[in-house]
């Protein structure tokens, strides 16, 4: 009797690739479409993840590509503004809503009505971008100059990249009553204040975020032909959920949304693929190893091990040495999550 199980690979089976092997060994990257070249310009945009594997790349010699680098400044000042975190200051990009509506706007296809929130010390933010000046600005014409040249960063950097790594990080936004703009943090949580005829609670679907996600990848693709995309989700749970049930409940919806709509994208598209740092950091034969003892934050050795797997499969055998040799950097304090700000909030 003929059985269609019968001679598939072991990276097939849960025992053989799993529970059979140890647990720092385990690789569930299989058939990669593409290699990285440690020439190739990577730039990378999501959530507070997505900076791990920047600081990675970067620190294994390859080619972080940064459009907004704070030239000029001393490093502690391009530290402290944000500048390098992503490749360009944009701070974290949550949702796929987000990252559509920044691309739109970098391109000159869309104007957000509201760009300003003022602080209960007087000083201006970028709603966008709450958190890439710690000190403010001194006005709201300052916000806007500065995000026109933020913006002329974006857009050299979705034009020139060579990689584009992308994190998703969450469905729940906040979203603007007057034209749709989604903010990474709700206004009067840093600046400004709540007003719910303003602004409203939204929780993507899985359409919702995979239209967003379709139009940006159809529309960088135009404008950049040659580009790669490698898609991840993070492994980090919410920190908070404003929908009525319990934040692990709601952690399990947004990530297996995202992680849907991921595997929605790949089809059809030889340069977009998926690599499973979720699966690695989440994955139960870890035994919630890699994360710290607030069973959120990933910890060095859990980055550890995806940054061996995406090396192991995205980089040509003869570029690993040099990259593997590199000295575990561990896990930065520094890691910037505008989430980590509703953690502080008092009932």
């Amino acid at each position: 009797m003929s059985n269609p199980y019968r001679g598939l690979p072991d990276y097939q089976f849960w025992r053989r690739s799993v529970s059979g092997m140890e647990h720092h060994l385990i690789d569930p990257v299989v058939d990669p479409k593409f290699k990285i070249e440690r020439e190739e310009r990577v730039a990378t945009a999501g959530s507070c993840f997505a900076q791990h594997i920047s600081r990675r790349i970067s620190h294994i010699g390859f080619n972080y590509f940064v459009t907004e680098a704070g030239d000029g400044l001393s490093e502690d000042e391009r530290r402290d503004r944000n500048y390098g975190v992503f490749s360009a200051r944009y701070g974290n990009l949550y949702t796929t809503a987000q990252l559509m509506q920044l691309f739109q706007e970098a391109f000159g296809k869309r104007k957000p009505a509201d760009l300003v929130l003022k602080r209960p010390d007087g000083r201006y933010i970028d709603i966008y971008r709450q958190q890439i000046e710690l000190d403010g600005f001194s006005s709201p014409d300052e916000v806007a100059a500065e995000r026109e040249l933020h913006l002329a960063a974006v857009r050299r950097m979705f034009s020139d990249c060579d990689v584009f790594i992308f994190t998703l990080g969450l469905t729940e936004g906040w979203r603007s009553r007057k034209d749709g703009s989604v903010v990474p943090i709700a206004p009067g949580v840093i600046g400004g204040s709540f007003d719910p005829a303003a602004y409203e609670f939204k929780n993507f679907t899985v359409d919702e975020v995979r239209e967003d996600l379709e139009f940006f990848l159809k529309n960088l693709k135009a404008i950049n032909p040659k580009v790669k995309v490698l898609l991840t989700v993070s492994p980090v749970p919410l920190i908070a959920t404003y929908e009525n049930r319990h934040v692990l409940v709601s952690t399990t919806y947004s990530k297996s949304v995202l992680r849907v709509v991921a595997e929605q994208a790949l089809q059809g598209r030889d340069w977009v693929d998926y690599f499973p740092s979720y699966e690695i950091i989440t994955g139960s034969y870890a035994g919630g190893l890699y994360y710290e003892a607030d069973h959120r934050e990933v910890n060095h050795l859990g980055v550890a091990h995806a940054m061996r797997c995406f090396l192991n499969n995205y980089v040509d055998k003869g570029e690993r040495g040099q990259a593997t040799a590199a000295p575990d950097m561990g896990v930065s304090s520094d890691i910037v999550c505008d989430e980590e700000v509703l953690a502080q909030v008092r009932q």
